[in-house]
């Protein structure tokens, strides 16, 4: 059994699950989720060599998510589902790249 946080992709219009987290675009509502993380966009820092270069905006919204989780900052929750579809493609990287994003979460099914 992986003991990794599952990372879904849904809709937008889709009812959330009771302990659930959710990955939104920054102003995004989500009535019901145990906790919400909102990717904030920042400027990449273009003079950072490839190992220096600063972790990017989905990796630090899944760590800001997992660390207040484990703080009891917010609900419990059992899985992430991503709500914003642009998102994806990030979400994928950052679990493929990210190696703390990684170590939490693995991508569903």
């Amino acid at each position: 059994m992986d003991p990794r946080i599952p990372v879904l992709f849904g809709r937008p219009g889709e009812p959330i699950a009771p302990e659930t987290g959710v990955l939104v675009a920054d102003h995004q509502e989500v009535p019901g989720a145990a906790a919400v993380a909102r990717v904030a966009r920042q400027a990449p820092d273009l003079a950072a060599c490839a190992c220096c270069a600063p972790r990017g905006d989905v990796a630090r919204a899944l760590s800001r998510l997992f660390l207040a989780r484990a703080r009891g900052e917010v609900g419990f929750f059992r899985q992430v589902v991503v709500r914003t579809a642009a998102l994806e493609p990030e979400v994928r990287a950052a679990l493929a790249g990210d190696v703390l994003v990684a170590a939490r979460y693995r991508l569903a099914g």
